[in-house]
């Protein structure tokens, strides 16, 4: 009994932090209409995304309240026609200029040397940069919005977040980990005021960065072999001196991440690793994640058919509150709350096996993506 009260308690204040950070210290641009004065360039990576960018595209064609906007594209090595599609879809706009890619040399990773070649085309007038994935589609104020709520934080870089749609029963298990996880674990206000770069988090699908602050912390450069480049670019502003900061962005852009089961596994298993760090750490996360969420319903249910009752009841408050959260940070971020949230147990057993998955993988030098080696 004293073991499961002390679990209860236990995500009772995690659930607590969550209400705090979404209720409280999570940014929320304005969507709109607003206008912003400065020259801003878009930035956007492609490789092999020829069936899915057109939507991307015709939504930065179509922002506004950016007058000095500048789109910059580039085809990183594709194979099915994307240049193709970015020229169809584009025609003569003045605005876009499309760049054809180098492989990426020795040292770095496909991503990180995309967006680089980006950064040192976009124009050197452009005072902000927003970078772009292309399968993300933006609300037509959106790269205003976030520019406007970089310069209001005083940060050098903001990552607001897109609403992550979601179709199948593996994207209801897994793609609502990413918003709950840093809203329930990762204090937002401190992470603005603290200077420390272990304490930072982005989201590479929509990013907004001072052109200057990039620049001071090496932009992509400095993250060139790194497979979660947009969370230790934020490391790397930090190490600079410059500040970071998260939004709530569901209201600016929308995310598809993976078309199936396949690519979800295959995309979150590239990453994992990177994310814990060591072995270890990654152990220790799993198991605290699995003991706190799915403990509680295995007790619940033990205990009510051992005729428990008062057993069964507190370990059910532990699961209703672990459920809790997963609504909490679903409507902070323009997630689907119900009937995914009674899952949780579910995802985070999933997350687990995802994530020995990606150490597996990379012990025996297996991981890559788009056909590219990610370590």
């Amino acid at each position: 009994m004293t073991a499961v009260l002390a679990l209860v308690v236990a995500v009772a204040a995690l659930t607590a932090h969550t209400w705090v950070n979404a209720g409280r210290w999570l940014r929320r641009p304005a969507e709109g209409p607003v206008e912003v004065a400065e020259p801003v360039a878009v930035l956007l990576p492609l490789r092999d995304e020829a069936a899915r960018v057109t939507p991307c595209l015709r939504s930065l064609l179509a922002q506004r309240g950016v007058p000095g906007l500048r789109i910059v594209v580039l085809d990183d090595g594709s194979t099915d026609g994307t240049a193709d599609v970015v020229r169809a879809v584009t025609g003569d706009d003045p605005r876009v200029t499309l760049l054809t890619g180098v492989a990426p040399p020795p040292g770095w990773l496909g991503k990180p040397h995309a967006c680089h070649q980006l950064a040192t085309r976009a124009d050197p007038a452009a005072t902000a940069l927003a970078f772009v994935d292309a399968d993300v589609v933006l609300t037509p104020y959106a790269v205003a919005a976030a520019v406007t709520e970089l310069r209001a934080a005083g940060a050098t870089l903001l990552s607001p977040y897109p609403r992550i749609l979601v179709r199948t029963a593996a994207d209801r298990l897994v793609q609502p980990l990413l918003q709950w996880l840093w809203l329930t674990f990762l204090p937002l206000r401190a992470m603005e005021r603290s200077p420390r770069p272990s304490l930072a988090a982005a989201g590479g699908q929509f990013l907004v960065v001072d052109r200057a602050g990039y620049d001071r912390a090496g932009g992509h450069a400095a993250v060139a072999d790194k497979v979660l480049e947009d969370i230790e670019l934020a490391r790397a502003v930090k190490r600079s001196g410059g500040g970071i900061a998260l939004a709530d962005g569901s209201r600016l852009a929308a995310c598809r991440m993976y078309d199936d089961w396949p690519q979800l596994r295959d995309g979150y298993t590239k990453s994992l690793w990177a994310s814990f760090g060591h072995p270890s750490a990654a152990a220790t996360v799993v198991t605290l994640l699995l003991l706190l969420y799915t403990v509680p319903p295995l007790v619940a249910g033990a205990a009510l058919a051992a005729g428990a009752p008062a057993l069964a009841a507190l370990a059910g408050v532990g699961y209703l509150l672990g459920v809790a959260g997963r609504v909490l940070s679903a409507r902070a971020t323009g997630g689907r709350a119900w009937p995914d949230a009674l899952v949780h147990p579910v995802s985070v057993v999933v997350l687990g096996w995802l994530t020995l998955r990606s150490y597996h993988l990379r012990k025996r030098r297996r991981l890559s993506w788009r056909g590219r080696p990610v370590s």
